[in-house]
């Protein structure tokens, strides 16, 4: 996966949003629960949400696809939301942050999937978090928080409707957060295959494999980091958005992006093993190789020269007249390779382990 962020023309104005051609419309969504109820629909005109800013209830308000920036800057001017805010969260993909805004809360989070072909992408999901609401800008539908909106629908666990917007955006986060277990995990998994392999049976498709593991691991831990820095600042700083209640369960999310990290930082380690036993094992493999060349060469280097001196066209060669100069020949020569076999041998130079002499 390579870095591509979407950019505004240079030198536009401040909070301008870089809409890529294609998006899908906005399609905006509503919970508007509280501690006994909650209420859903599907949002057509960003007008409509008047009523539910003016509600005494919670609000969540999910927002997928950018693909008219129109309404999504009219949503911005409902809830009140600072230019730079809403370039944050269209102009995709940011640095995963934390930051307190008058009126809200902003909080930049990215999860890590693999798409159709295999390759690894880190969309990114912008939580915003008022009083009384929760925001959240995805580009497009990512299936991320289906378990938060069942627990919701159904009030699974006191706190979901209780602890107000301030828990609401902890377990999306925490939902983020669990999107990297499976993934490291099964590069934990593919990299213990991939020992045996490297160690017994190195191959060129072996080390590709190995490659293309270290580069999801060079993004997740891109991406993971900052993630990690986010949650430190939502669990250990002071926020009027964020509870007391609240930041304990940031905490343990915290810890889970810790663990995450350490374990993205392990698996980098034994990636950088297994390449440099596949090196060592494919150098190996070539020297025994250059070896035994060497040793075929070495003998039959006197017997090239052997059957050199023979092959001069002399006149006067005393061998030449002998009746049996041609066995004795060949019986020299047979002599000859035989002798620095054993000499070889004796060296351990025949042998793949070494021999002290």
């Amino acid at each position: 996966m390579t870095f591509r962020k979407r950019l505004p023309p240079v030198g536009a104005r401040v909070g301008t949003l870089a809409i890529p051609e294609g998006a899908p419309p906005p399609r905006i969504h509503v919970f508007d629960y509280g501690p006994d109820t909650c209420l859903e629909s599907d949002i057509e005109n960003p007008d409509d949400l008047l009523p539910y800013i003016r509600s005494e209830h919670q609000t969540w308000v999910d927002i997928q696809g950018f693909g008219d920036a129109a309404r999504l800057e009219r949503i911005g001017e409902l809830f009140d939301l600072h230019p730079l805010t809403l370039e944050d969260a269209t102009n995709v993909p940011q640095r995963a942050k934390s930051e307190v805004f008058e009126s809200y809360q902003l909080i930049i989070g990215r999860a890590p999937q693999i798409d159709p072909h295999g390759k690894i992408e880190v969309p990114q999901v912008c939580i915003i978090v008022g009083r009384n609401f929760v925001l959240t800008f995805q580009d497009h539908y990512f299936g991320f928080f289906d378990a938060v909106r069942e627990r919701l629908r159904h009030g699974v666990g006191r706190p979901i409707r209780q602890l107000g917007p301030g828990y609401l955006a902890y377990a999306l986060l925490d939902t983020l957060i669990d999107h990297y277990f499976p993934m490291v995990e099964k590069l934990a998994t593919d990299l213990e295959e991939l020992e045996e392999d490297v160690s017994e049976h190195p191959r060129s498709s072996t080390l590709s494999r190995l490659h293309e593991i270290r580069r999801k691991l060079v993004v997740i831990r891109r991406v993971g980091w900052p993630q990690r820095e986010a949650l430190r600042s939502l669990a250990r700083d002071d926020s009027p958005f964020i509870g007391e209640e609240v930041e304990r369960y940031l905490r343990s999310t915290e810890d889970h992006a810790i663990q995450i990290m350490e374990a993205v930082d392990s698996c980098r380690d034994a990636t950088q093993g297994l390449v440099d036993i596949y090196l060592s094992n494919m150098s190996q493999r070539t020297n025994e190789v250059m070896k035994v060349l060497t040793l075929m060469a070495s003998i039959f280097i006197p017997l090239t020269f052997i059957a050199g001196i023979y092959g001069m066209n002399f006149q006067f060669m005393p061998e030449l007249q002998q009746r049996y100069g041609y066995p004795l020949a060949l019986v020299i020569m047979v002599t000859v390779a035989v002798g620095m076999l054993v000499f070889f041998r004796r060296k351990g130079w025949l042998s793949s382990e070494d021999r002290d002499d």
